[in-house]
């Protein structure tokens, strides 16, 4: 796991370096998220729970190469939380999203691209959850962002591109009954500091 993170920031920075002539650099960034997972779901039941949005928060690294056109490759650590009717689902992970953006006005900028991810752990109250089926999985950011000088603040969407779902373990229920959707949903917003 320490090799990965090392392998990423790496990834971000030699870049970054390389093309410091061209007011490009490396910075710092954190915010909030508005976030809901997935549907819980128990077969034996046939019920959904749907998730009720929280907040969380994020706090990272970010590279940028390039001015009016940008390649902005990310390292974020991502806290969230999502409620399900008395209880909570808590994740923790890794996002590493890689952005292209272009200046459209001023200080305005429009940005997308890939978001992968990896999960660190989850915790849902009362109930084990088991295995998650991918640890790494993919998803979209896209979004608008301010940029004024060395300060930035972006507002984003993120969304995965296929239900990852976890097992839930409870002596209720029967592990092969009751799953739960990992996959994020969530509003993003982000200030960030060009070092």
């Amino acid at each position: 796991m320490k090799k990965l993170i090392l392998i990423l920031v790496v990834a971000i920075i030699i870049p970054t370096a390389a093309f410091a002539q061209t007011g490009s650099g490396i910075g710092i960034k954190g915010g909030l998220n508005y976030n809901a997972n997935g549907k819980y779901f128990e077969s034996a039941t046939n019920t959904y729970k749907n998730p009720e949005r929280n907040v969380g928060y994020h706090v990272g690294v970010f590279g940028k190469i390039g001015t009016k056109l940008y390649l902005k490759p990310e390292l974020i650590y991502t806290k969230t939380k999502s409620d399900y009717d008395n209880d909570s689902f808590e994740m923790e992970k890794l996002d590493a999203p890689v952005l292209v953006g272009v200046k459209v006005l001023g200080p305005l900028s429009v940005f997308a691209g890939p978001a992968f991810q990896y999960i660190l752990d989850t915790e849902y109250n009362t109930i084990t959850i088991n295995d998650i089926k991918e640890d790494f999985s993919v998803g979209l950011n896209f979004g608008v962002g301010l940029n004024f000088n060395n300060i930035g603040i972006d507002v984003r969407y993120e969304r995965g591109f296929k239900e990852n779902e976890a097992k839930v373990i409870n002596n209720n229920i029967n592990p092969n009954e009751a799953t739960l959707d990992t996959r994020p949903d969530q509003l993003i917003l982000s200030l960030s500091i060009m070092l």
